[in-house]
């Protein structure tokens, strides 16, 4: 169950910035690129060895598995900086605590609460393993989420994996 909630909805993430640390040279970035090849979701992948970001293209008709871009990075040896996406939302009502469902994933969002979101909103991950291990104990002290230290939570009575994300 925990995998099909980590998936994103076909056609809803179309495009991410993948910033990529620990990479000291062309093999590193290409053992990283490699591994990344083997996700049928992604489509292209375009590097900047300049700033270590992987410019990822995801299929049309294909669910996106973040906590898969994560592994593959993490199984090449290396760790993820950042993951920022283009997600899609058709009408989307974020509640009250951040919160909105959206093709059976859940997304925290923590700088929007009590809107609807439409169209393409760019977003960042701020999730354990999404960013630096510093950034990430600096955002637990002001995210008010009791999932984002574990990255899952109860949702209709059952245990869920929970996106943080910030809008950009």
């Amino acid at each position: 169950m925990l995998f099909f909630a980590a998936k994103v909805s076909a056609q809803q993430i179309s495009t991410a910035d993948l910033q990529v640390t620990g990479l000291t040279c062309s093999m590193c970035s290409n053992a990283t690129e490699k591994s990344l090849k083997t996700l049928d979701f992604i489509s292209s992948i375009k590097t900047d060895l300049n700033k270590n970001i992987f410019v990822l293209t995801f299929k049309k008709d294909k669910n996106v598995n973040l906590d898969l871009v994560r592994k593959k990075v993490q199984d090449a040896g290396f760790s993820i900086g950042g993951l920022t996406a283009n997600f899609y939302f058709n009408q989307a009502k974020v509640d009250d605590k951040g919160q909105t469902i959206v093709g059976g994933n859940v997304y925290r969002f923590i700088n929007a609460k009590n809107k609807t979101l439409n169209g393409v909103v760019k977003a960042t991950v701020v999730d354990k393993n999404f960013i630096s291990g510093s950034a990430f104990k600096k955002q637990a002290t002001v995210v008010n989420s009791d999932a984002y230290t574990s990255g899952t939570g109860i949702v209709n009575g059952k245990k869920t994996r929970i996106y943080h994300l910030s809008i950009s």
